[in-house]
């Protein structure tokens, strides 16, 4: 965690002291880009894994708006633990399954109004659903300001900060039962919602025509729960329309149940198609 926050603050500074270009026009109307990964193994170990998003852009002299989808899926031989209660005292009993381990959905929008070539006000929403998260779900709606801090031939910077409303579901765990049998009780905890501080930095460095690197760190932030998350990934075009990319995302929920850690890492190698 300490190094994603360092990562960032230094991806922050670095592009403050770039020599200003002119920019090429960004593209108006809409664009957009859709990523996937697959890996498949079979044999001694067996396991399936997709992740796919797509991500829509408008861009007009008024506008700028952006849509997204994400799924992450994975499949794998996982050894499961059950509690026999019909022996005395109970017995752990193990077996190995070939059952999901990774099963999260994710959609989001921001709608960004212009009041100058810099500055905005932004609308965002983003809703999740994560079989294995500590949360079952969780939403944000947010309203704030944005920022064009730089934006030359090589580089990008912007920021966005603002309040939110979010939801939280945490995920049902397991309770010893004082009178037993069953031995477990199952929780179902009632959702939370508070106000919360939404912010956002986006940077895109062009080592090239062909190769940039892209960071996203987004930052939602209540008297409860407090969950970052950062996306870096590294770009390299094949043509116009196709590229490949590698990418390193970062989640970190500082309330976790007991049993749930607090940062979670995925390391993804997509191809990428523009349109």
């Amino acid at each position: 965690m300490k190094t994603t926050l360092l990562a960032s603050a230094v991806l922050f500074a670095l592009p403050l002291a770039a020599i200003a270009a002119d920019p090429p026009p960004p593209p108006m109307g809409w664009s957009g880009t859709g990523e996937a990964g697959l890996s498949v193994a079979s044999g001694n170990t067996k396991s399936q894994n997709l992740n796919a998003k797509l991500d829509f852009k408008f861009n007009d002299e008024q506008w700028k708006d952006d849509f997204y989808l994400l799924a992450v899926r994975n499949k794998a031989n996982v050894t499961v633990s059950t509690v026999d209660t019909s022996t005395t005292p109970p017995t752990i009993v193990n077996s190995s399954n070939y059952d999901l381990t990774a099963n999260r959905y994710e959609a989001g929008a921001s709608l960004g109004y212009k009041l100058d070539d810099r500055s905005y006000i932004v609308g965002a929403g983003r809703y999740e659903h994560d079989t294995f998260s500590p949360y079952d779900y969780q939403y944000i709606l947010s309203i704030g300001y944005g920022y064009q801090v730089l934006k030359n031939a090589s580089d990008e910077l912007s920021a966005e900060i603002g309040p939110g409303y979010k939801v939280v579901q945490q995920a049902d765990y397991a309770v010893a039962n004082p009178t037993p049998p069953p031995a477990l009780l199952i929780v179902h905890p009632d959702s939370d919602s508070n106000v919360v501080l939404r912010g956002k930095i986006d940077y895109k460095h062009a080592f090239s025509d062909t190769v940039a690197f892209v960071d996203s760190f987004t930052v939602e932030a209540g008297s409860g729960n407090k969950f970052i998350q950062n996306d870096a990934g590294l770009a390299v075009k094949m043509s116009d329309k196709l590229a490949l990319k590698a990418g390193l995302q970062t989640r970190h929920n500082s309330e976790v149940p007991n049993g749930f850690k607090k940062t979670d890492e995925l390391f993804t190698t997509n191809l990428v198609y523009n349109f």
